[in-house]
């Protein structure tokens, strides 16, 4: 099936793309979270709007995503979150948890859609995570997850 991507999905391709996806790739999960749109012949107008949206939001150059790096690394993350005795978060730490951890913290506003997890967080302590700045940059962010 081709599709429109209108946010960047990892290992897929850039907002604006057209794609082509399994169907039940694109039905099931692509299309109801938003993360695309079918491709129609009218759709084709969309392209260029989306790819005009994102030129505004994304970081032009490499210089600008390694100034931004710099100031996301030397922001100290700390997210205070509910847990168990044992340790154990009651749900886990989400990308939108961490986008405003990073901001409560000091550091500059981070898209959600550009934190990478990895695994979910699950457990109180120091965890690792990276931000997609840029095609060429990523920015590794230490957060320190403490009981609330």
């Amino acid at each position: 099936m081709k599709i429109i991507l209108t946010h960047e999905v990892s290992g897929l391709g850039a907002a604006g793309e057209v794609v082509d996806v399994k169907d039940g790739y694109a039905r099931n999960y692509l299309i109801p979270r938003k993360f695309a749109i079918r491709w129609t012949k009218g759709g084709e107008k969309d392209v260029e709007q989306i790819r005009r949206a994102r030129k505004i939001h994304e970081i032009q150059t490499v210089e600008q995503a390694n100034a931004l790096k710099a100031q996301i690394e030397g922001v100290k993350v700390r997210l205070a979150v509910r847990s168990g005795d044992a340790g154990r978060l009651f749900g886990s730490v989400t990308p939108a948890d961490v986008a405003s951890a990073i901001k409560a913290s000091g550091g500059p506003e981070v898209d959600k859609r550009r934190i990478e997890l990895g695994a979910p967080i699950k457990t109180l302590g120091a965890h690792e995570t990276s931000v997609r700045l840029h095609p060429e940059v990523a920015a590794k962010v230490s957060i320190e997850v403490v009981a609330a």
